[in-house]
């Protein structure tokens, strides 16, 4: 039975419909690709209201994988790190660390991207991803290695 993710975008224009969703549908497409079972992208205005609101019905929803894409930048209103921070129960530092170094191959600003990466007990990783279509690629890449490992440790599955 495949993982369940779910992506959620985090963009004012796109929540507005001022600006095609690029990078959700991505995330989404290389997910179902990495064998995930993963719905259509949800879009959500930026802010850390928004996005709390969004994750904590996306947990609801039962265990798994959520990706958000955007909002993780320094713009006043790149909120998602801290919208995200309001819901995990357990960061994973290493996973965000593992985006930005892998992130520098595209651009040398990866390295101000604030995304966070944990796991809301009893089952659900979250990572954040910036919004661009290379940040989105790149960072599908990282989370597709470890992230059916992490849900199978988080459903008590040995250390493999």
């Amino acid at each position: 039975m495949p993982h369940v993710a779910r992506v959620i975008t985090v963009s004012d224009r796109s929540a507005a419909g001022l600006r095609e969703d690029r990078g959700g549908p991505l995330a989404v497409s290389l997910l179902r690709d990495a064998g995930f079972d993963c719905a259509d992208a949800a879009v959500v205005a930026d802010g850390a209201d928004s996005v709390e609101a969004a994750l904590r019905v996306a947990v609801t929803a039962g265990p798994g994988l959520i990706v958000t894409t955007g909002g993780t930048g320094i713009a006043p209103r790149d909120r998602t790190p801290e919208g995200t921070a309001r819901v995990l129960d357990r960061e994973l530092p290493g996973i965000a660390e593992e985006l930005r170094r892998r992130g520098l191959s595209d651009t040398p600003l990866s390295v101000i991207s604030r995304g966070l990466a944990g796991i809301v007990d009893p089952g659900t990783l979250i990572v954040n991803l910036p919004g661009s279509t290379r940040a989105v690629a790149s960072g599908i890449a990282v989370i597709v290695e470890i992230a059916p490992h992490v849900l199978d440790q988080l459903a008590g599955g040995d250390h493999a």
